[in-house]
């Protein structure tokens, strides 16, 4: 009889090899925030009126606040092909009764794609999948967010030589319907029509060189469309202990509502320095083009906007596109400490780009994380310090107010099966 198990199971498994390889993974991670003004903050001059809800969390007392991310991942893959299945649902504290029939509605197929096997250079990966390239700064996976974000596109894939050159395209509809006037609200530079890019990579011995040529068309209405250009590169290289980062992108056409589009750009300078073992030195810079009419204004797109600006998401995070630019000079250093805790503090100086030049404030930025065995802690705590000259719209409370946000993260990843193993 145990022989008998024991080929049933030599059988399943062999068979499990020669049609494909499954794992199932998991996900839970709970953030619990404290917000006490200015984080979200969404600065905005009075003269500058992009689409968009302008609100934020300013003018309130301080709260505690814990949503978390709760998801099941399953990845089956041949020779041929592999396909993806990921689960999730995000949720707050007391967003549901204890004896509720009904869900918060934020239950969802996270991504749902599949990658086809088309020769050794050429691949095919359609499906609701996540835009991930280089630093993140215009196509991110926002993984941040408790919801992140995920684009329904097909990517088409060359990899040859140290080359990889992805062409993707994704075409939005509801059935018939297309985008309507509700477009104009909170997700305006995010909903869009259609999306087309080009992104080609190479490594040049200690240079990592990235060109991205992406077109987004908005659309409002069966009449109203708009285009907009956004191309550039990015680069990386190393020497020795440097270690050095460039951003240049530019942007052309119509945003949302035909605002016009005209010369806008963006560009960045990152350095770091391995001073030694356990302290690595960071300095940085970023210019983002604005003017009063908006005409010059860059907007960073689908990029992981949380990683850059300041921690407190006061720039460029929602649909709060500032009209005036952006300049933010900053330098920071990581340190690994005893007991495997690594800790990374950041000083930033905002200003303007365009118009006056206005102070916005100035930002710090903490942040804390260790590794145990199966899961990881991780937290943080941000200020940020306003000028008496601070540009705020009148009667706005946020003004010289005490402007802090502190976090704390669990992330648990359990692998639950996998057969390559």
């Amino acid at each position: 009889m145990k022989i008998k198990h024991t080929l049933l199971a030599f059988t399943l498994l062999l068979s499990a090899n020669i049609m494909g390889q499954f794992t199932l993974e998991g996900e839970f991670r709970p953030r619990t925030e404290l917000f006490n003004n200015g984080f979200n903050y969404r600065y905005q001059p009075a003269a500058a009126t992009p689409p968009g809800n302008l609100s934020g969390r300013e003018g309130s007392s301080a709260y505690l606040s814990t949503s978390v991310r709760a998801a099941i991942n399953a990845t089956y893959t041949t020779e041929s092909y592999t396909m993806y299945l990921g689960f999730q649902e995000v949720f707050d504290f007391g967003d549901r009764t204890q004896i509720s029939a009904a869900s918060n509605g934020n239950f969802r197929v996270q991504e749902a794609w599949a990658a086809i096997k088309l020769s050794e250079l050429w691949s095919f990966k359609v499906g609701r999948q996540p835009l991930s390239y280089d630093d993140q700064r215009i196509l991110g996976g926002l993984a941040w967010a408790q919801q992140a974000r995920t684009h329904d596109v097909g990517v088409l894939k060359y990899k040859n030589a140290g080359y990889a050159i992805d062409a993707g395209y994704s075409l939005n509809t509801t059935g018939s319907n297309t985008y309507g006037d509700h477009i104009y609200g909170t997700a305006a530079l995010f909903s869009y029509r259609e999306l087309a890019f080009i992104h080609a990579n190479k490594k040049f011995g200690k240079l990592n060189l990235s060109a991205l040529l992406l077109n987004t068309t908005f659309q409002a209405g069966t009449e109203d469309q708009s285009s907009l250009v956004t191309a550039g590169v990015h680069a990386k290289i190393k020497f020795g202990k440097l270690g050095l980062a460039f951003n240049g992108y530019v942007q052309d056409g119509e945003r949302i509502g035909n605002v016009a589009v005209k010369g806008a750009y963006l560009t960045s300078l990152d350095a770091s320095f391995a001073a030694t073992a356990k302290i690595i030195l960071l300095a940085g810079s970023e210019i983002i083009s604005g003017t009063q009419d908006n005409t010059a204004a860059f907007f960073p797109l689908y990029g992981t906007n949380h990683k850059f600006n300041g921690l407190m998401d006061r720039f460029y995070v929602g649909n709060h596109a500032i009209g005036s630019g952006l300049i933010d000079f900053n330098f920071g250093a990581k340190f690994k400490l005893p007991k495997g805790y690594n800790l990374m503090t950041k000083f930033h100086y905002f200003k303007e780009e365009s118009r006056s030049k206005n102070t916005l404030g100035q930002e710090v930025d903490f942040v804390i994380a260790k590794k145990f065995k199966g899961y990881s802690i991780v937290g943080g705590y941000s200020h940020f310090f306003e000028d008496d000259s601070f540009p705020n719209p009148a009667g706005n409370p946020v003004a010289n107010s005490t402007q802090n946000w502190a976090w704390l993260m669990l992330t648990i990843k359990p692998k639950f099966l996998n057969t390559t193993k």
